[in-house]
């Protein structure tokens, strides 16, 4: 393929293009989640380093770090330990969430979703959390499974977090 990641099967496929760039758009840039777009981008890496799928990893540790106050030093740290990392209570809870939806295709356990509503979370931060989860769990394998290649120049991912912070995940494509 001749672009790396998620890229090359947009270039592939562009009918499923549109689709799943509607959908990144929604889930990480829509107006209608209370979490912010640095916070969903952070959700997004956290499960694409749980999946060890290393092009969204550290794609989607860039759209993160742009628009997260501690940009890429604090994304590094909750990849490397959610539970000690400089990030609010009801993050932690909701990085939390995420995993659980990673791990298996499962409700969420009743503690977990204790803890978060105990940080404050509202239906709506469980929900887009899940959601988000579980989509990465898709993108994640749609990457992974096509041994999509990663870049050549570690640069990719800060020129690819300008576009996406600018014009969204749809102009981007």
């Amino acid at each position: 393929m001749t672009f790396p990641g998620i890229g090359g099967l947009f270039a592939q496929r562009p009918d499923t293009a549109v689709v799943l760039s509607q959908l990144a758009e929604t889930l990480l840039r829509g107006d209608s989640s209370p979490l912010s777009r640095g916070e969903r981008e952070l959700i997004a890496a956290y499960v694409s380093h749980l999946n060890d799928t290393a092009f969204c990893a550290a794609s989607h540790s860039a759209f993160a770090a742009a628009q997260l106050e501690g940009g890429a030093e604090l994304v590094a740290a909750v990849l490397a330990d959610a539970g000690s990392a400089g990030i609010g209570p009801l993050m932690r809870a909701l990085l939390d969430v995420a995993a659980e939806v990673q791990a298996q295709a499962a409700p969420v356990s009743d503690g977990a979703i204790a803890a978060a509503r105990a940080a404050g979370a509202t239906d709506d931060h469980i929900h887009d959390t899940v959601l988000i989860a579980a989509a990465f769990a898709m993108f994640n394998r749609y990457v992974s499974g096509l041994a999509t290649g990663l870049p050549s120049d570690a640069s990719f991912y800060e020129t690819a977090a300008g576009l996406i912070v600018e014009r969204g995940y749809e102009a981007a494509r």
